[in-house]
């Protein structure tokens, strides 16, 4: 009997190589303009498998990739599929000592790391004894380490290893909004579940598209958005290796010209506020905008609408469940709501005691779908408590609608009471934003002087905003909104907020200074 070899980088790399279009680009970077095309994707990812094979990596053995958006990346995470190394991409904005964590964390044996990054991670290179090939993508490799050029230049083309859909594919650690990165264990058959649900059926992605994801390649969302969705159905992504600024990302949508943008809400922002103050216009055609990360506001979706003539399709989605879960649609967009569930996956709401809550209620969100993570890797104790057979619990607070669309409230442990009464951060921080000298905003639980929780909000100003009587107003606002016990008693203006890397505020460290 003749078995199918499930390895992910069969479906989403050879596959391609043989197509009419396998000189078409899959990958363009925007600084250097550097293109791969399908076919020389499927070669390069075939001479990894014999890298490793050369400098004793074996299968099942985990390689660190700490890569920026460029097209190593995507020749290093396929190629280690191939080959049957795990590899783990790692977020590319973080400090040493937590390089140092995670490298120790999964016992890396190799580390393939951009020249530009190499200076990060060198000082703790010697802290982490399971790592014994460090492979330098650029500039040439100093010291004991290894050009990854010239290693990949001197393999030949071996092919893809024959796996199980079941089988470890790769690891991705968790961006870690309230705490240390977990590492995210997830398997073959994953990719193309995303693909066939979301990717499909939501994105309806296409392979005339062009897509450039703000997110990066190192994120389950932008994995998802960059790599696994485009590669689907043959289609080309553009690559920024930097950091996704305003100026960056409308440099791209105007150069380049994608048909599909895939952002976060603080990046939406950013980018309303930018062309709203003259200082760049979106022309391109664009016919698909996402958002995760956060609730979008719905003052920002109905902006980036009126000026790009595209809907932002918000959704919900987990470095846990690998992307998209919960999402608005084409045609079926409902501002201030994450939507309704993406077909191939179930979702519940349920209180603390794990109970279905009715409409109206708030309860905490669970999936249930078949990109669901194995586990964490070394911790069992989360592992069991969020993974629960079939389902997954996402940590997030929903309320559900009469018309079936969940509208998000905030993390579990973001919410709080105030006379007794559930209160949801994010639904003072949509009031708030609101104000139009208000760019962002974050509520969190701050004791008065009797010692109750009561909102304190952080507060983000647009430019050329005057913050001079702003609280009061603010305060004002909120009450006439959404309830008089709601507003925050305190209004701090502050240059920036903490966020992770994927654009989730951080308030766990908005909430170190409780008092108000």
């Amino acid at each position: 009997m003749t078995t199918i070899n499930e390895n992910a980088a069969v479906y989403f790399v050879d596959r391609h190589a043989g197509a009419d279009y396998r000189h078409k680009p899959a990958f363009i970077e925007s600084g250097s303009g550097k293109e791969i095309s399908y076919a020389e994707l499927a070669r390069e990812t075939g001479r990894l498998a014999d890298l490793y094979e050369r400098h004793g990596i074996r299968r099942e053995e985990r390689a660190a990739l700490l890569l920026l958006d460029c097209i190593e990346f995507p020749i290093v995470f396929w190629g280690s599929l191939k080959a049957g190394v795990v590899p783990v991409a790692l977020n590319t904005l973080l400090a040493g000592d937590v390089y140092a964590t995670i490298l120790k964390d999964s016992r890396a044996r190799a580390l393939f790391v951009s020249a530009e990054l190499l200076p990060v991670v060198e000082p703790i290179l010697p802290e982490c004894p399971c790592l014994e090939k460090v492979f330098v993508v650029g500039d040439a490799a100093p010291g004991n380490y290894l050009s990854f050029h010239d290693e990949i230049a001197a393999s030949k083309v071996r092919d893809p290893l024959d796996v199980n859909a079941d089988e470890c594919a790769f690891w991705l650690y968790s961006s870690g909004s309230t705490g240390q990165p977990k590492g995210v264990r997830h398997v073959h058959g994953n990719l193309k579940f995303t693909a066939d649900t979301y990717g499909e059926q939501v994105l309806g992605i296409e392979h005339d598209d062009k897509v450039f994801s703000a997110a990066k390649l190192f994120f389950a969302y932008g994995l998802g958005n960059g790599m696994t969705f485009p590669m689907s159905v043959g289609a080309t992504t553009v690559l920024l290796a930097g950091r996704p600024t305003p100026d960056s990302v409308c440099d791209i949508l105007d150069r380049f010209e994608p048909t599909v943008f895939c952002g976060v809400p603080t990046l939406y922002a950013a980018l309303v506020a930018h062309v709203d103050h003259g200082n760049a216009q979106i022309t391109a055609p664009l016919r698909r905008c996402i958002s995760a990360g956060e609730a979008l506001p719905e003052k920002i979706g109905m902006r980036w609408h009126e000026l790009t003539g595209c809907d932002i399709l918000d959704g919900v989605g987990s470095t846990e469940m690998l992307h998209i879960f919960l999402s608005n649609r084409p045609g079926d967009v409902v501002y201030g709501t994450s939507g309704v569930a993406v077909p191939g996956y179930e979702i519940r709401l349920v209180d603390e005691h794990d109970q279905d809550v009715d409409t109206g209620g708030v309860g905490e969100l669970l999936v249930k779908g078949a990109s669901s993570a194995s586990d964490y890797w070394n911790q069992r104790a989360k592992s069991r408590s969020t993974f629960e057979g079939e389902w997954t619990r996402t940590g997030d607070k929903y309320e559900k609608t009469e018309s079936g669309r969940l509208v998000y409230c905030g993390r579990t442990d973001d919410m709080f009471k105030v006379s007794g009464i559930w209160v949801a951060p994010f639904e003072i921080e949509q009031a708030l934003v609101a104000h139009p000298s208000v760019l962002e905003a974050a509520v969190v639980a701050a004791r008065d002087e009797e010692g109750l929780e009561k909102p304190k909000a952080f507060v983000v100003l647009k430019q050329g905003a005057d913050g001079g009587h702003l609280a009061e107003e603010l305060k004002e606002i909120v009450k006439e909104r959404i309830g008089k016990w709601k507003y925050p008693r305190w209004v701090e203006i502050v240059p920036d907020l903490p966020k992770t890397a994927t654009g989730k505020i951080q308030r766990f460290k908005l909430r170190d200074n409780r008092d108000g």
